[in-house]
């Protein structure tokens, strides 16, 4: 059965960089894939200008078109600082996205992270996916994003505990080329956000379920009629 599926970011490059592979094989079984974006991501930066956003939009079109996703709504919550808004403001975003796309599966942020947006955020869709009789969204999972996720600790921001592993063997040079997209954000290895640790990641998360590679996700919630 069709699938409709919304994938909750802080920043655009987040769904490509943590669940590109799995994007694309949820396009290829025929499932239809909505991504929402709560910031622009880079307007925190040193120097940012209005070019500077442009181009993280022309990114996230070309990584959209290479994965086979839409890009749905896009919000303006300050890059950074999803902390300093009233919770509520947030969560009330993310249902009427709710309401528009009715999804049934729903990915978004693991709470274990350091990047506060993407804290934020897991929180905001939690509350806003919060059950109630007759939900339409029937499974929530939640995603890690290297140089994020990884960097957290948890004394602090608690564990990432993936329980649900898709292998993305034919799918990872569609993902190589979307991260390439976003070749600005990248960075050189050994670092974890470079196309070289992203792969390793996945190699990583395939071996530890016998598949070559993999992406993984923590399901927080699935409901069975």
């Amino acid at each position: 059965m069709k699938k409709n599926i919304l994938v909750v970011v802080a920043h655009s490059d987040d769904e490509t960089i943590s669940m590109g592979g799995t994007i694309r094989k949820h396009i290829t079984n025929g499932d239809s894939v909505i991504a929402i974006s709560m910031t622009d991501g880079v307007s925190s930066r040193a120097n940012t200008d209005i070019k500077e956003i442009s181009k993280r939009t022309d990114s996230a079109e070309l990584a959209s078109r290479i994965l086979g996703f839409k890009w749905g709504d896009c919000f303006n919550f300050k890059d950074n600082a999803m902390d300093s808004y009233p919770l509520i403001e947030i969560v009330k975003c993310i249902e009427e996205s709710k309401k528009k796309y009715q999804p049934n599966l729903v990915y978004t942020h693991s709470g274990a992270d350091l990047n506060i947006d993407h804290r934020v955020v897991a929180n905001a869709v939690l509350t806003a996916f919060r059950p109630e009789p007759g939900e339409i969204c029937k499974e929530i999972r939640l995603f890690e994003v290297p140089s994020a996720t990884d960097y957290g600790h948890k004394s602090l921001t608690g564990i990432f505990n993936p329980n649900v592993f898709i292998s993305i063997d034919n799918e990872w040079d569609f993902k190589e080329e979307a991260l390439k997209a976003y070749n600005k954000e990248m960075r050189l290895y050994p670092h974890s956000r470079s196309i070289q640790g992203i792969s390793n990641l996945a190699r990583l998360r395939g071996s530890q379920v016998g598949f070559n590679m993999a992406e993984a996700f923590e399901a927080i919630r699935k409901l069975e009629d």
